[in-house]
């Protein structure tokens, strides 16, 4: 199918291997039919300055220049290339897109190169799994027990599965962020737990959990009892503040409806979560998707009916300043059209320039360039719609070769 490539078993690592063994992409468009012819560069450019070269090579493109001999395989693979690859600008962030409504199967988006790639993620048994992503890494949680955590890196397939967080363990609830340190290999997980305390609806436990990688250990650094809001299953990390959006239990007006809570990480203060850290939404939400682009947050949501705050009547990007909103962009009307049916909550992810935005009802996939201001459609996905009730979702990551969990 046209755009659609396989990637299976790519795995970088020092271990010296036959060329033969080497991970590939199989091109199955039309340009992969064509003869091409291949310039060597093995008597022209030392070592070092084909490292260099190939680092800044988009990263299929590098897999792809693995499998040219055992040369390049073995510069690929090398933990100085690894190096070189850190320090090159970051690659635009793929969107894995779920196409299976009850198994965790789906394509990445390259938007470099638009093509679509078949990618099996692993350890995660469901796509409606909490996911957060951050640097290279995506984190991985059950829906229903909260008690299987994975932290993995999509490209290179290294996985790690984590200690049960502690905690409620079947919440009603959850929200999961990562934040990977770029200085450091350190990162850190964090949980917010939700539950409503028993017979009272407009009351709800809430919990916030956090793993540092460097010290193997989970901690519990706040438990509070909300009057009136409950935790959901959004949140994300950004300049060492967790950031999660709150749902009001009451009767009150449409803009109450949703609010934003900002907690320290490094105060991790005990209590008082609500009269310290409360932050309205900008406007009446249908939902809100909450996302760290180069260390500011960004929401993405979707602008409610003033008179009826869950309907749907587009959709706007938004930047925290402070305490401050600021409205960066609205979806136009043709894009919002071209979606179809689109309901009130859908998916949408982002990291560095790139918003991702999705309808749950249909596999189109609809970027926007923060620095250009520009929407534009991505390449057509290689799935269709089977039937009705066919859900799609997915998430975006950065495509990272030297980070490891």
């Amino acid at each position: 199918m046209a755009g659609e490539s396989s990637w299976t078993n790519h795995c970088l690592d020092d271990t010296p291997r036959e060329i033969g063994e080497f991970d590939s992409f199989s091109e199955l468009d039309d340009e992969s039919s064509k003869e091409t012819t291949a310039v060597s560069l093995e008597l022209i450019l030392p070592d070092d300055l084909l490292e260099r070269i190939l680092a800044y090579l988009p990263i299929a493109s590098i897999f792809r220049a693995g499998c040219v001999c055992k040369r390049w395989h073995e510069i690929v693979s090398s933990n100085r290339f690894l190096w070189n690859f850190s320090h090159v600008l970051s690659q635009k962030p793929w969107y894995f897109m779920f196409t299976n409504s009850g198994e965790p199967i789906g394509y990445a988006y390259d938007p470099i190169l638009r093509k679509w790639y078949g990618i099996e993620l692993p350890e995660i048994k469901a796509p409606d799994w909490s996911i957060a992503s951050s640097c290279g890494l995506v984190g991985f949680m059950d829906n229903e027990s909260r008690s299987e955590l994975f932290i993995c890196n999509p490209i290179t397939k290294r996985c790690k599965k984590l200690e049960e967080p502690p905690g409620l363990k079947f919440s009603d609830y959850s929200s999961l962020a990562v934040s990977v340190n770029r200085i450091s290999p350190g990162y850190l997980i964090t949980i917010v737990k939700s539950k409503q305390v028993p017979g009272n609806f407009f009351q709800w436990d809430i919990s916030i959990h956090i793993y540092d990688s460097e010290t193997i250990m989970w901690t519990t650094s706040l438990t509070e009892v909300l009057t009136g809001w409950r935790g959901g299953e959004e949140s994300v990390i950004c300049n060492g503040i967790l950031y999660f959006l709150i749902y009001s239990t009451g009767s009150g007006v449409p803009e109450s409806r949703h609010g934003l809570v900002a907690y320290s990480l490094s105060s991790r203060a005990s209590h008082g979560l609500l009269n310290r850290s409360f932050i309205p939404v900008p406007c009446p939400l249908t939902c809100g998707r909450l996302m760290n682009l180069k260390g500011k947050l960004v929401m993405v949501g979707g602008i409610g009916k003033q008179d009826r705050a869950d309907i749907i009547k587009g959709i706007g990007i938004w930047v925290l300043n402070g305490r401050e909103w600021r409205e960066i962009a609205r979806m136009p009307h043709k894009f919002f059209q071209g979606f179809g049916e689109f309901d009130d909550v859908f998916a949408s992810s982002g990291t560095d320039d790139l918003i991702y935005i999705q309808s749950y009802g249909a596999p189109a996939l609809l970027t926007f360039d923060m620095n250009q201001k520009q929407w534009k459609w991505s390449q057509k996905c290689p799935v269709t719609k089977r039937f009705p009730l066919q859900l799609f979702t997915g998430f975006c990551f950065e495509p990272r070769l030297e980070i490891a969990p």
